[in-house]
């Protein structure tokens, strides 16, 4: 395998994704890896037992609850209780027509339920927090048992949940909580299911898993509808496994340390970095920071006790990450000393986060961190393209894995793409109808966005990011609107003061945008916005005036009324989860949000303006 030994940057060995472009008909084009991808296990459960055998004593999962200490498991230690919670599972006469529902975040028992279910050959699932922690109606949880219909609930504070327990609990589940039982609801405790005694019906249960077994459905984030169970079966876990350890060579070298808190209830989390720790050998320490002002205090106490030796996290983590590796040393030295390689995924990365990170790397180490992005969704599970050489911009999601292919497919001005191989889903729990549609007639998986080739003429320079299909518009002069790019134009023009915009502009003259803030950022442009609601800080007449020389700035860069955004509104409430305007990931859905707010809608195309909208000043071209 290469290694990525660039001057200045600390050298990596990454694998080689060297693919090979084919034309089809009618303007369809293939890419494949011309590597092929080896052997996967029949499921993931074999890792585990590998480990336990090759390396009992190595800490396999460590946490910490409110706070404390860590709490440290071996690989040996997982293997034993996973046994015991096996037998458990089949004692309680689960399947995948009643299987487990995992109501609370990334835990140590979280991790062996999910382990236990898997030996025992029983799907699980686990299930946004915030549809029980967040959501006043509970309408999305309602909507999950009745396609799920589980046997098992499992919430590792029973407390917090009982509300959400009330509204979806019937007689037939049973309830299964680490600590502080529901009140009003009849409570089995992890510790006593821990220490069930092992049979032959869990070698047996084992044995009779194969790669087609359903290991969990993993929820779309319902950006246009309600969530779907998306099948997840051993075969699409392991082989994607094999496609991330072809990728990122290094995992071989050297057990994987990480410090991660990205939830397992998505796929980048639970199956991606899950899974790469346990097919490795890895240890993983659930980090129960995240990327928030209260969070990111319990991320900064954890790497710096923990140095990972690849990291994770999406651009608001890094962000905040940032701001504190300037500042404090002994995070500095802890987080970069045996740093092999940072990951970006979920939006773009701004350049000033990028510039802090190599700085600091480069204060630290003397050396930079080669930083890669990749591409996949949860369907894919998630692995699906990923750059071997450091990423230069924003959008560049690199080369198909061993065992992908890619079918592009022309759709409009765009290029629209499609994968196929064994790692992609078999489709949607009870949903046929969505599966038939979502697949075409080479059974490709039709995943909604669009790529195109760096250099037309050298497929390995790699592709790039090139927005949703289904998401562009016209406007009435039938003019086609780029919804991702001028999305990121808006972003980046605004950072770091926006997070998400929504664009207006169908069947109308011009483009307009709905801005959602970054409130923290925001927040610093005044000192008397420490403590404002979203209302106050929407009409501060300092907010008004940056977000007003920014939209000017977004004016003079465009090239047409394309990309020109004419008008624009700051949101002065956050996006609904119980309307459907946000997801359980931060994602924006579009749709959502310009019903809910039809009414700004219609302001942003008033004539005269209202007094809060912020209208563009005219470029002067020529």
């Amino acid at each position: 395998m290469p290694v990525v030994d660039i001057p200045g940057m600390r050298p990596v060995r990454l694998g080689d994704f060297t693919a090979e472009l084919s034309d089809g008909i009618a303007g369809v084009r293939y890419i494949r890896s011309r590597a092929t991808l080896g052997d996967y296990p029949r499921s993931l459960i074999d890792r585990l037992d590998h480990w336990a055998r090759a390396a009992p004593d190595r800490v396999f999962l460590a946490d910490r609850v409110d706070g404390g200490p860590w709490r440290c498991l071996t690989y040996m230690q997982v293997r034993e209780k996973t046994r015991s919670i096996a037998q458990y599972i089949i004692d309680s006469d689960l399947s995948a027509e009643r299987p487990i529902a995992i109501l609370s975040g990334n835990s140590i028992e979280h991790g062996l339920i999910a382990l236990g279910a898997m030996m025992a050959g029983v799907p699980y699932a686990p299930i946004s927090p915030a549809y029980s922690l967040v959501s006043q109606d509970h309408a999305k949880l309602k909507y999950l048992f009745g396609l799920m219909t589980p046997g098992l609930v499992f919430a590792a504070d029973g407390a917090p949940f009982a509300k959400s327990l009330d509204a979806v609990m019937t007689h037939d589940i049973r309830l299964l909580v680490a600590r502080n039982p529901a009140d009003g609801f009849n409570c089995e405790l992890f510790d006593d299911i821990v220490a069930t005694t092992v049979t032959d019906a869990v070698d047996a249960a084992n044995k009779a898993v194969n790669t087609d077994t359903i290991a969990k459905f993993l929820f779309t984030s319902g950006s246009t509808g309600m969530p779907k169970a998306v099948i997840n079966t051993q075969r699409m876990i392991c082989a994607n496994q094999m496609m991330i350890a072809a990728g990122y060579a290094f995992l071989r070298d050297e057990p994987p340390v990480l410090v991660d808190w990205l939830p397992w209830n998505h796929t980048a989390g639970g199956n991606h970095n899950f899974g790469l720790t346990l097919n490795n050998g890895g240890s993983l320490y659930i980090d129960d920071g995240a990327p928030t002002p209260a969070g990111i205090a319990r991320t900064v106490r954890n790497l710096t006790e923990i140095s990972p030796t690849i990291y994770f996290n999406v651009p608001k983590g890094y962000e905040m990450l940032t701001a504190n590796l300037e500042t404090n040393e002994a995070l500095r030295k802890s987080f970069f000393s045996r740093l092999n390689l940072l990951q970006y995924a979920g939006a773009a990365l701004s350049q000033h986060v990028w510039d802090a990170l190599e700085k600091t790397a480069l204060e630290t180490t003397g050396k930079k961190i080669v930083m890669v992005t990749g591409y996949g969704s949860t369907e894919t599970a998630p692995f699906a393209l990923t750059t071997t050489w450091p990423v230069e911009r924003p959008g560049e999601v690199g080369l198909p894995a061993p065992g992908l292919e890619l079918k592009l497919v022309p759709n409009i001005d765009k290029m629209e793409l499609r994968l196929r191989g064994p790692s992609i889903t078999p489709g949607y729990w009870r949903q046929p109808d969505k599966t038939a549609e979502s697949f075409d007639e080479e059974g490709f998986y039709k995943i909604g966005d669009a790529l195109k080739l760096i250099d037309p003429s050298d497929i390995n320079k790699g592709l790039m990011f090139d927005g949703r299909v289904s998401e562009d518009f016209k406007l009435s002069t039938g003019t086609w609107v780029d919804m991702a790019g001028v999305r990121s134009a808006i972003v980046r023009t605004f950072a770091p003061y926006v997070r998400d915009a929504v664009l207006t502009g169908l069947n109308r003259n011009h483009v307009g945008a709905l801005l959602f803030t970054d409130h923290d950022a925001v927040r610093r442009i005044a000192p008397e916005l420490a403590d404002a609601d979203d209302a106050a800080i929407a009409a501060h007449p300092k907010v008004r005036s940056i977000f007003q020389e920014r939209l000017n700035q977004l004016a003079a860069q465009s090239t047409g009324s394309s990309n020109h955004v004419a008008r624009a509104i700051i949101l002065d409430t956050p996006p609904s989860l119980d309307a459907h305007e946000v997801t359980d990931k931060g994602s924006i859905n579009q749709r959502a949000v310009m019903a809910e707010r039809a009414n700004l809608v219609e302001d942003i195309y008033a004539e005269p303006a209202p007094a809060h909208v912020l209208v563009a000043a005219r470029a002067k071209r020529g």
